[in-house]
């Protein structure tokens, strides 16, 4: 499946055109085009290598199956980047990779299975249409703007897992378990985030190197980058505090349950001494009598189950 766009002197032109009719079209030097494969088989991108001049290695990264670190790569003829699109789904981050072949005339953007929402990139370009006039720069730009806002949106609502997971360490109904494994999967996500957000960084500073007409808003960009890098930091650094302030008030309560049984624990003890030290030698209700076995076998039954059914409800047991 392939969708397109034609940029004619800056104005959009035509849409959704077959992708073998590229190089009719650049016959126009004014004409400016975009071009998305989702899911390209090998023989679909050698055709538009051969009409585009694109490089072997930049073609092989994007069919490898292994996902590879976000970049840009510039080659003779056009540049490369690799980039991640994120979405988080419960407390878990699922990236897909987005690649893009960036030429004089051309951006060809690649992504599989229909992960990436190319319906928003189409609108964030639709929202500044006054910059179409400059070619791809506009373009790549708009694709950047995309991925980069969606780190951001993600470390968003990572951090309201994190301020919900907050509130849940000091609640007593809380699920020690749970809270541990809700740590670390939020951690893991963070850490997965920082690293597909980090590269961007040297990514968009590049860009801003080499082009000088959209630089206020490469580093529109670059400042948000900065600013996903630096949320994730100090969220991974806010979990590993909620980490070590869980175990303390599970340590707290430990100690508190142990002075309480310690407590009982000595409240037995002292009639046990006793009535241990003189063998119970004196007349009690049913002596001498089948009675007071009885009697003394049910008390310990009863007074037993209670503190163990105390216990229990207590959660110390």
């Amino acid at each position: 499946m392939v969708r397109s766009r034609l940029y004619r002197s800056g104005v959009l032109e035509r849409e959704d055109f077959p992708a073998a009719e590229a190089a009719r079209h650049l016959a126009d030097p004014s004409v400016t085009l975009w071009l998305d494969l989702d899911a390209p088989t090998a023989h679909d991108l050698a055709a538009l290598a051969t009409e585009l001049g694109l490089h072997p290695l930049a073609v092989a990264s994007v069919l490898d199956e292994d996902h590879q670190r976000p970049k840009f790569v510039r080659y003779d003829r056009h540049s490369f980047l690799a980039a991640y699109t994120v979405r988080v789904t419960d407390d878990a981050l699922a990236a897909s990779e987005l690649d893009a072949f960036v030429t004089d005339r051309v951006l060809i953007t690649v992504h599989r299975n229909n992960t990436t929402d190319i319906d928003a990139l189409v609108t964030r370009w639709d929202t500044t249409p006054d910059l179409a006039k400059n070619g791809p720069a506009f373009l790549l730009h708009g694709l950047l703007d995309y991925v980069v806002d969606g780190h951001l949106d993600a470390v968003q609502a990572l951090d309201e897992q994190v301020e919900a997971l907050e509130d849940l360490v000091f609640a007593d109904h809380a699920d020690p378990t749970e809270l541990q494994r809700r740590s670390l999967t939020l951690r893991r996500s963070l850490g997965r985030l920082r690293h597909l957000a980090v590269p961007m960084r040297e990514i968009v500073a590049a860009l801003m190197r080499r082009d000088d007409t959209l630089l206020p808003y490469f580093q529109d960009v670059y400042d948000h980058v900065l600013r996903v890098t630096e949320w994730t930091e100090s969220l991974r650094e806010l979990i590993a505090t909620i980490r070590e302030t869980q175990l303390s008030i599970q340590a707290n309560r430990l100690n508190t349950i142990m002075k309480k049984v310690t407590s009982w624990a000595a409240i037995i003890a002292v009639p046990t001494a006793i009535t241990g030290f003189y063998g119970q030698n004196i007349p009690y209700p049913g002596f001498g009598s089948a009675s007071g076995v009885w009697v003394s076998t049910l008390a310990i039954l009863i007074i037993s189950a209670t503190l163990y059914a105390l216990f229990k409800r207590r959660d110390w047991l």
